[in-house]
């Protein structure tokens, strides 16, 4: 059988949809996730493809290698460079809704300003 590297559980559970990192966390503090029969706790690093991981009794299975999507955007005067803005503006996040994987926005630019923006996958590479 082969060995893969061992990640931390939240990362495993993000990348799985479950949840971001940071809920993640919370989920594993709050007892709700187990892995391989046990109560999970933070710090926790995990076999993706060889562990048993249960949230909330549902079990978790780990992708394939996940497609990665490359993006190019030109920012339209009046969108922020974020996914989510707690205060109601236009986000980039309209723009690449119909992306069917996780895109992460690189770079900040003023809401007035039109310029081009990166984008990078679920791996953190820079996407050109």
């Amino acid at each position: 059988m082969a060995k893969y590297e061992k990640i931390r559980l939240q990362k495993l559970l993000a990348d799985c949809g479950v949840a971001s990192r940071r809920k993640s966390e919370e989920l594993i503090a709050a007892g709700t996730v187990k892995v391989n029969g046990r109560t999970a706790k933070l710090g926790d690093k995990v076999d993706p493809y060889n562990d048993r991981v249960l949230v909330n009794g549902q079990k978790i299975t780990a992708r394939a290698k996940p497609k990665h999507y490359y993006i190019m955007l030109h920012k339209p005067r009046g969108y922020v460079t974020t996914m989510s803005d707690e205060m109601g503006r236009k986000c980039v996040a309209e723009l690449v809704r119909d992306v069917p994987a996780r895109v992460y926005p690189v770079g900040r630019q003023a809401r007035q300003r039109e310029r081009g923006t990166a984008a990078h996958d679920e791996r953190r590479r820079l996407c050109e």
